[in-house]
């Protein structure tokens, strides 16, 4: 062909043409600079990353393993004396119980339930008054539970612990009396959403700290009252809108869970942590896998730090991108196992080195809203990558077959100069106004490589066409009165005529292939019409400064050293007519490779599979048809054409899953502020009414 019968410095020089212009040099900046911006963004917003690549991850996190304490719920905890129980011990009052929950609580460096504790008294020193510290025990994760040793006025040696009631009830002498109330006590609590925390005394004989002491005796149960935060139902609704499973993790009862989970709108479909090993007694529970089960639930309750290392690793093999909030020690290998570990406010040294990303600001709203903007980073990344492959594809394709069927030799520096206008200017991308997709995103890389493919082809085809009409054609002379670089107008014998026409050639191809190739940026930025989402500032500033810039050394230079020519005014305002032609066939052609990918152009003979599939789990969608008609049966709402589920037609459709999630959270949401029976409702539990209230709701 061409190549091989040119000149040995002709044939280096479009080596050079091809190397220069289909390596995508700017790549690695420009995704740097995005991330780099992005991650600052993220920080302004309260989630500070540790990891780069940990904004790819959030954008593509399907599943949020969320604390219940501090995240969902304020932790500002309130204890009604009127409903403390003292039932098991005689001569003990309620205000002797709050003293001895005083007493096993710490007066500096409290926690939420100390604090609570230590508030109901007059005055925190009566905490300590009358009597001498010996030993505090510090809450674990594990006991779950503090205690105080000291030795009183008399000069006798008491402990006093308070913590979990099962804890402090497997303590007690009287295990056996009392259990089966306690309990009673504590569902009538969890009914109510309030938490239990049991009380016990024991004297120690032998007067010294390391002693075990003498028999534990049960005193009595306060409630506590941990309120969700006035935006977590909202902000669970918006994550559901977002294609997000929020699943509520905590350490409580089962019971206090799914009163939560009722109040946020997050539904009640709760295990124990029992049911992650296998060992629930419930037959129907039994039935189900334990992957199976993780998928479907919207929390677990009674959960240790080893159960939240479990659901991890069992939602990342069913191939979901799991994200997983912690503050403890204990809870780091769930972190560190997590794809996106988030260390909340507040946290440990040791959980905020385990994970990903570091919340500054409480609550569930910050991780939401760091998926939105996570996402929105990763969208200018995907619609950068999808401009380079095309535009590698354009240039290498294009000047390729212009070398080997006219044997037309573009200059190198020319090349140089799209690169430096084109890829300097085209940064401003890293702070581009997008669209964030509406459900997880990840690196579809069918979708970027079909789309750079063909995209690249069209705009290389219609260089061609240009350079056709241009050289073998009296076309554009014809119709544009603009002056000829028709071959037959030149004697291409004479070495001068040859490089003059040559050079012309140059200045219009080099204006064609600027302007076209930078103008593809809004195409590959859009999922709709390009003219209808209107890009960043900085973005159009960059285009028109580029090409103004084009567009005047095509127009007025004359660089011999760079083998071009002036064109004039009147070809560049022909070749801006002919890439404005050029550019709208851009987006119908977008639209069709869409329609390819989606499966539907080729359904029937496929067997309804995709073309190229983005699946990455083979009957995922089927398992969640299942589990939002589980949802919608759970919640009373009717029956959904289970075909929806199976026919994603656009990439702008969000799934019937997470509309359906959306219903059943406004819903719960409305009810439990826009109804009258709703108020009564929540009135009747919270002071404990035996009222029949009506459960079917009209909204």
């Amino acid at each position: 062909m061409g190549i091989n019968s040119r000149h040995y410095r002709v044939g280096i020089d479009n080596l050079l043409v091809l190397l220069i212009g289909g390596i995508p040099i700017a790549m690695p900046t420009v995704l740097s600079v995005t991330m780099a911006i992005g991650s600052h963004r993220l920080a302004q917003q309260g989630a500070i990353t540790k990891r780069m690549t940990a904004i790819e991850e959030m954008a593509g996190m399907d599943v949020l393993c969320s604390d219940k304490t501090g995240t969902l719920t304020l932790n500002k905890l309130t204890v009604d004396k009127s409903m403390v129980e003292v039932v098991f011990a005689k001569g003990v009052d309620k205000d002797m119980v709050v003293l001895m929950a005083a007493r096993a609580s710490r007066l500096e460096n409290q926690d939420a339930i100390d604090t609570a504790i230590v508030s109901m008294l007059a005055d925190p020193k009566e905490a300590r008054a009358g009597i001498t510290e010996v030993h505090f025990l510090p809450f674990n994760p594990t006991d779950k539970r503090t205690a105080l040793t000291y030795i009183d006025s008399a000069g006798k040696m008491h402990r006093v612990s308070k913590g979990a009631p099962e804890q402090i009830l497997n303590l007690a002498l009287n295990k056996s009396d009392i259990e089966k109330r306690v309990h009673s006590i504590i569902e009538k609590f969890a009914e109510r959403g309030l938490r239990s925390l049991a009380v016990a005394r024991q004297e120690v004989p032998a007067a010294t700290k390391e002693s075990p002491g003498g028999p534990w005796e049960f005193v009595g149960l306060l409630p506590l009252f941990d309120p969700p935060r006035h935006d977590s139902a909202e902000t669970i609704r918006r994550a559901l809108d977002l294609g997000v499973s929020v699943k509520m993790i905590t350490g409580d009862q089962l019971a206090i869970g799914k009163e939560t989970g009722r109040r946020l709108g997050m539904g009640t479909n709760m295990y124990p942590s029992s049911s992650l090993l296998g060992d629930s007694n419930n037959e129907s529970l039994a039935a189900l896998q334990i992957d199976e089960l993780i998928e479907k639930a919207d929390g677990f309750a009674g959960v240790f730090p080893e159960h939240k290392f479990e659901i991890v690793r069992r939602l990342q093999a069913k191939k979901h991108i799991v994200g997983m909030t912690g503050d403890g020690v204990n809870d780091a290998p769930a972190l560190k196992k997590a794809d996106i570990g988030i260390a909340v406010a507040d946290s440990t040294d040791a959980a905020q080195s385990a994970s990903d990303i570091v919340l500054t600001e409480p609550g569930l709203s910050v991780i939401i809203s760091a998926v939105l903007t996570s996402r929105a980073i990763f969208q200018r990344m995907k619609n950068y990558t999808i401009y380079a492959v095309s535009i590698t594809i354009r240039i290498v394709l294009g000047f390729l077959l212009l070398t080997a069927f006219w044997k037309f030799s573009f200059p190198p520096f020319m090349v140089l100069i799209i690169a430096i206008l084109n890829d300097g200017t085209i940064m401003t991308i890293s702070k581009d106004r997008v669209k964030p997709s509406p459900v997880p995103d990840s690196w579809k890389l069918s979708e970027i490589f079909a789309t750079g493919i063909v995209l690249g082809s069209y705009l290389a085809l219609m260089t061609v066409i240009f350079f056709w009409a241009a050289y073998e054609t009296h076309f554009f002379e014809n119709h544009f009165s603009v002056h000829s670089l028709n071959k037959d107008n030149y004697n291409l014998t004479d070495k001068d005529d040859s490089d003059k026409l040559n050079a012309l050639l140059a200045s219009a191809i080099y204006l064609q292939v600027s302007i076209i190739s930078q103008a593809l940026i809004f195409v590959t930025r859009s999922r709709g019409w390009s003219f209808m989402e209107r890009p960043g500032l900085l973005l159009v500033a960059a285009f028109i400064i580029a090409q103004l810039v084009a567009t005047v050394i095509s127009a007025k230079a004359t660089w011999s050293f760079a083998g071009i020519k002036q064109i004039g005014w009147r070809w560049t305002g022909v070749i801006w007519l002919y890439n404005i032609v050029t550019y709208m066939l851009l987006d119908p052609i977008k639209f069709i490779v869409q329609y390819a990918l989606s499966g539907r152009a080729w359904g029937l003979v496929l067997n309804k599979r995709t073309a190229f599939t983005t699946q990455k789990d083979f009957g995922k969608e089927a398992r969640e048809a299942a589990w939002a008609a589980e949802q919608r049966t759970l919640h009373g709402l009717g029956t959904a054409d289970t075909k929806v589920h199976f026919d994603r037609n656009t990439f702008g459709d969000i799934s019937t899953m997470a509309e359906e999630a959306k219903r059943r959270a406004e819903i719960a949401r409305l009810r439990e502020l826009y109804t009258l029976k709703g108020r009564v409702e929540s009135f009747a539990k919270l002071r404990g009414l035996d009222i029949d209230v009506n459960p079917h709701y009209t909204v």
